[in-house]
């Protein structure tokens, strides 16, 4: 299974937070490393359909302990979706090496 864009960040966001993967630290991830604007709805959205998928699974932490503090939910890949962002690098690698020096260059490729 290859992933979209978006999918694809979102779930490197979530292997490189380890324990800390819930969404706000995975909306300024990909926000500030990945280089990509992510509104909060993009990241639940995406969130709740790479678990539909099997890609991740999630777990509630504890309460806030403050008042109105909401528990937060705590995501991590599954062997399925770190097998998919696998199979999708594959894939644009494959696609890389395709290309002349140049043009690898002009879009920041080394061959």
């Amino acid at each position: 299974m290859t992933l979209g864009a978006f999918e694809e960040l979102v779930l490197l966001a979530v292997c490189g937070l380890r324990d800390g993967a819930y969404a706000v630290p995975i909306q300024q991830e990909i926000t500030e490393r990945g280089k990509r604007e992510a509104s909060m709805g993009s990241v639940y959205a995406t969130l709740d359909r790479l678990e539909k998928k099997g890609l991740l699974r999630s777990r509630m932490g504890p309460s806030l302990g403050r008042p109105g503090g909401k528990a937060r939910r705590f995501y991590e890949p599954t062997g399925t979706g770190l097998a998919a962002l696998s199979t999708t690098r594959a894939s644009r690698e494959g696609l890389v090496a395709r290309l002349t020096p140049e043009m690898a260059g002009r879009l920041g490729y080394s061959l």
